[in-house]
Formats: C-alpha cells, sequence, structure tokens
C-alpha cells in the first residue's frame, strides 16, 4: 500500500475516533462538490450553483451532538464560503463560513468543515455566504435530529416533508451583483420557487407551459413534519397549504407553543416546521402556495410560487383559484400580531432533557444595550450601500480571531457604536466588543421603507418585543419576559422596532447582517467578538489544523494541490500514522 487517499485519511479517522469506548458523539460526513449547471426553474436557460449536481442541494441529517465534517469542493470560478446559520459551532466560530471567521475556499480546492452540533435539534439551512452566490442556488436543508433519549413534545409525525421557498431572479447572480454595484434596485423577483422548481400551472396566463414544478405525495390520514425555510434574496413570503391545517411546532432549535395557522408569513432566511394530517377527502390535488408580501399583488401575481399536494388516492388536478392569503396590503398590524404569537413551549425539552423555560431569561440583568438602526440606501465615496448605525461594513481582509491569533495589528476596530453616528455615514471595519457571559440587549430599529431579516450567528436570541415606531426606554414595559420565542433570525417591519436579548456564553466572532442579500452585500452587517479574557483552551477552540491564511497572512497558506488531486500520505508518514493507529487500539482494548 503506497499512500492513503484524502477520503480514506478521513474516514480512517473518524472510525478510529467514533470507535473509542470513551467516545458518547458519533461522526457524521458528507462530501459536497459546488458547481455550476444549466438550469430553467422559470422556463428561461441560466447558470445555477449546484451541490452534487443538484439544484437545490440534498438535505444533511444530523443529531444531537453529532461531530460533523464536511468536505467542500469548489468547482465554481470564483471563491466559495459555505455558513450554517443557526447552526452555533459551539466554541467554534472558525467553522461559521463568512468572510469575519474563515479565509475563502479558492477555485479548484477544497476544505473541510469540522464542527459539533452541541445541544441543538431543530431546521436549519446552509448555503454560500460569498459574492451573491445564494441567488444562484447552492443552499440546502440542515436538520438536527433530537437524540431517542428526548422525547418529542408531540407524536412522532409519520413523515417528513422539506419545502425550500424563495423569491428567483432568472439573471445570473453575477449580473445581479452588477446591478447593485451600479448602484440600481434589482426591481421585482421574475417568481418564486419551491424546492428549485417553478410554479405549477394554475392559471394559463400568469404561469407559461413547460414549467417543472414540485409535487408532494401523502398518505390520507397520515401526520406529516413539514420544514420550511425562506431561502431567497429579500422577499418576504406567505405560505399556505390549500385546505389545510398548520399545526406550529418548532422554528429554528427551539420548540414553540403548539397553535394552528391558516398561513404564517415566512421572512428571508427564517425556518418553521409545522406538523399537517392530511385530513380531506381525495377528489383532487391541493395547492401548496408561497406569495410575496406587503406589496401590490395586482402588480405581483406572477410572483407567486405554487406546488402541488398530491393524496395517493387524488380523484383529480388541482384547479380553480388560490387558497388566498392575507387581505392586509393597508393593514400593518395583521402580520407583526402573528409573529407576536409564536410563543416558546417552556414546558418541552429541546436539546436536552431540562425544559426550554428552565432559562429564566427575563429575571437576568441587562449589562449593555445595542441600537442598531436601518436607514434607505446612501450613497458613500459615489457607491450605493446599506448601513447599521451609519457604518456600512467593509469585510477584514484577515479574519477577525485569525488576525487576534496572529497579532495583526489594524485588520478591524473594536469601536463599534452603541447608538447611531450623527454624522455622515462611513465605510468602516468597526465590530462590536462582546464581553464575555454578559447578558445584552439589541435594539433592531428599522427606519428602512423594507421589511428586514435580522440574524445573528452563534446564537439564538429571546424576540422580547416589537412595535411600530422609534424604541425608546419606556418600550421595555411591553416586553415578554415568560415565554418569549428563542430564535436566530428575527424580522424587523419597516417604521418599526425589534428587541432582543442575548446571552453572550459562546466565545468567538459572529456575524450580525441582515438576511435580505442586497443590504447584506451593500453592507448591512458587523460582527461580534466575544473572548475570554481568562481563556484556557476550554471556552474556545483554538484554530483548526486545516486553516486557511489569506490577507495580513497570505504567507502561510503555502502550495496546495488542486481538487482533484489525492491528499497522498506515504513513507515515514504512513508508517508513523499505522504505527499510532496500532498502539492506540491496544490501549483502548486493554482500557475498554
Amino acid at each position: 500500500m503506497e499512500f492513503l487517499g484524502y477520503s480514506t485519511w478521513v474516514l480512517v479517522h473518524i472510525a478510529l475516533f467514533s470507535g473509542l469506548c470513551f467516545a458518547a458523539d458519533p461522526f457524521v460526513s458528507f462530501e459536497l462538490t459546488y458547481s455550476f449547471i444549466t438550469a430553467s426553474p422559470l422556463g428561461v436557460p441560466q447558470q445555477v450553483i449546484a451541490v452534487n449536481g443538484n439544484f437545490p442541494g440534498h438535505p444533511l441529517n444530523v443529531t444531537t451532538n453529532n461531530n460533523v465534517v464536511v468536505n467542500v469542493t469548489n468547482k465554481l470560478d470564483e471563491d466559495l464560503l459555505i455558513t450554517w446559520p443557526g447552526v452555533q459551532m459551539r466554541r467554534n466560530s472558525w467553522q461559521d463560513g463568512v468572510l469575519g471567521t474563515n479565509c475563502p475556499i479558492p477555485s479548484n480546492r477544497k476544505w473541510d468543515y469540522q464542527f459539533q452540533v452541541k445541544d441543538q435539534i431543530g431546521s436549519f439551512f446552509y448555503f454560500p455566504s460569498l459574492n451573491f452566490q445564494r441567488a444562484a442556488g447552492g443552499f440546502g436543508s440542515f436538520i438536527i435530529t433530537n437524540r431517542p433519549i428526548i422525547s418529542l413534545p408531540f407524536a412522532a409525525p409519520d413523515g417528513d416533508i422539506i419545502l425550500l421557498i424563495g423569491d428567483w431572479y432568472t439573471q445570473n447572480h453575477t449580473a445581479l451583483r452588477q446591478t447593485l454595484d451600479a448602484g440600481k434596485d434589482l426591481g421585482m423577483p421574475d417568481g418564486v420557487l419551491i424546492n428549485g422548481k417553478g410554479p405549477y400551472r394554475y392559471n394559463t396566463t400568469l404561469v407559461p407551459d413547460g414549467i417543472a414544478y414540485e409535487t408532494v405525495s401523502v398518505e390520507p390520514g397520515k401526520t406529516y413534519r413539514v420544514r420550511v425555510h425562506n431561502v431567497g434574496i429579500s422577499t418576504s413570503l406567505n405560505f399556505r397549504i390549500q385546505n389545510h391545517n398548520m399545526l406550529l411546532v418548532e422554528t429554528e432549535g427551539h420548540y414553540t407553543s403548539q397553535q394552528n395557522y391558516s398561513n404564517l408569513d415566512i421572512h428571508v432566511g427564517q425556518s418553521y416546521t409545522f406538523l399537517v394530517t392530511m385530513d380531506q377527502n381525495a377528489s383532487t390535488d391541493y395547492y401548496i402556495v408561497a406569495s410575496a408580501r406587503f406589496v401590490n399583488e395586482s402588480l405581483w401575481q406572477r410572483v407567486t410560487g405554487v406546488a402541488v399536494l398530491h393524496y395517493s388516492n387524488s380523484k383529480g388536478a388541482a384547479s380553480g383559484s388560490l387558497p388566498p392569503g392575507p387581505d392586509d396590503l393597508y393593514d400593518k398590524t395583521f402580520s407583526m400580531n402573528q409573529a407576536r404569537s409564536i410563543r416558546q413551549n417552556v414546558s418541552a425539552s429541546g436539546a436536552r432533557p431540562n425544559p426550554q423555560g428552565s432559562f429564566h431569561y427575563g429575571s437576568i440583568n441587562v449589562t449593555d444595550t445595542y441600537v442598531l438602526r436601518s436607514m434607505p440606501l446612501v450613497t458613500i465615496n459615489n457607491t450605493l450601500r446599506a448601513t447599521f448605525n451609519g457604518i456600512s461594513f467593509v469585510n477584514p481582509k484577515t479574519p477577525i480571531r485569525l488576525a487576534d491569533q496572529h497579532k495583526v495589528k489594524g485588520a478591524y476596530k473594536l469601536d463599534y457604536p452603541k447608538m447611531p453616528l450623527t454624522g455622515a455615514p462611513k465605510l468602516d471595519i468597526s465590530v462590536i466588543n462582546g464581553t464575555y457571559k454578559g447578558f445584552i440587549e439589541v435594539i433592531l430599529q428599522n427606519n428602512d421603507t423594507i421589511m428586514q431579516s435580522f440574524h445573528m450567528d452563534g446564537y439564538s436570541f429571546f424576540v422580547v418585543g416589537m412595535d411600530y415606531g422609534n424604541w425608546t426606554e419606556s418600550s421595555r414595559g411591553t416586553y415578554n419576559k415568560w415565554d418569549a420565542i428563542a430564535r436566530c433570525t428575527a424580522q424587523v417591519f419597516p417604521g418599526a422596532w425589534t428587541a432582543v436579548l442575548i446571552s453572550l456564553d459562546n466565545a468567538g466572532a459572529w456575524n450580525l447582517r441582515v438576511e435580505n442579500l442586497d443590504r447584506w452585500y451593500l453592507g448591512q452587517e458587523t460582527y461580534m467578538r466575544i473572548v475570554n479574557p481568562e481563556e484556557n483552551g476550554e471556552t474556545e477552540f483554538s484554530a483548526p489544523s486545516n486553516v486557511r491564511y489569506c490577507g495580513a497572512l497570505q504567507n502561510l497558506q503555502g502550495d496546495e494541490k488542486p481538487s482533484n488531486a489525492p491528499m497522498l500520505i506515504t513513507g515515514w508518514k504512513l508508517k508513523l500514522f499505522f504505527t499510532l493507529l496500532l498502539t492506540l487500539s491496544a490501549a483502548i482494548s486493554i482500557s475498554c
């Protein structure tokens, strides 16, 4: 045997460590190859980003506490990073997959993400975080199933259904990027996709012939867990299934107080899980609908995703008008009240046996308050930019914690303002200096004209309040201090505020951003750097052995082999590896 190939090397490591008698948490591994393919989801051939040749990517299914290894191969013609919003990467922001934490994976190179889904359950998704690539695909569902020893707060469903919904343009992501770079608005999307497919032809005028649509096949009388993710660019969508109630049970890693909805607004970057019982007659198939919200519906009729729910004993195709969504174009309160109605199930166990409500967030003293204000787009240095607090973020050339480890000066600044700046907006590399073990209040004040989704990597936060107008200190009197939902992506209505509470117990550098892809691309983000001053290696991992270098540390990267070349382990390294393997195996057999 002359060498070990890369995949064999990984599998041997996984088999070795997961086989230890004292290793309680198994390893799972995935291979993801990113490439361009041609597809026509709305009837127009275009370049999309496929994962292992599939658009969208297949779901990745893991279990609480699994150690996850994801080998990503970049076959695109540009840099790539994959991010995992909602997956908390405990003590390990090195795996978060955004520019403030990771150097990009160049074209024709590969990189291993290695992280543990510690104490988590729930419905999430992954996607490429660079260069507006999410507008071309590359996304897929990421599901963390609870361990068998933790009971579900509902009867086990008969099956799982995953629906990736999102607005879509027939222009390539590079063209959309150029539009934003030129200071122009993207305009109305060309449609809404469901699982990468266009709408069912429910209307011969609005939907052209020949478009492939999604069909969800079910058995009558059975109950399915339906996981829905808005993976789109900037459009809030109302989701509904004709004639079927949707029992909400989970959102972004936390079980909810169970209540039925006939429809639910799902904003960009958000994920929800419903239980849906197939209790209707099968005279026809039924519509599954995702339609644009807060728009002139007569103009946006074509921006509607339609799939088909097909009973195995169905007697005919779906036909007729779509089930109506909320009739509230001029009513600001319906959607906000719906958002307020989503509460945490405080008696249910999440990933651990203790109830979700045992963390009494409402009785903890707040150590810091940040007001992050969004404004309409502004011009800075003759370019159109988006801001938080008057700052349009410029990503550091050297990732934040990598710069810390190598004492790189000037990579970023720890001077992010707690309140909006009063001067002219500016470009900056300013990040928030978070206090480890602090408990902070963040006020998201949306003075922009569009609905926004706020997200923080590495954390769930408690959404304790929202209302129209400007937040004041007296607004705290309206906070929900008992069963506020904990999640990682919260909607912030235009002309309104949302308040969240965050327990800063996860050291690292974590991205705060709007998930609206156009605003994110134009600089509406920052990072929170959280460092334990008494760090001893237990609260934050050091850089992984395969860390990539860039920026001021580019010279440390060294030579690389292209992704199609095997990583050879030969000669003395091979002998040493097998010597260690045999020694460790003997030690294990004795200790076990």
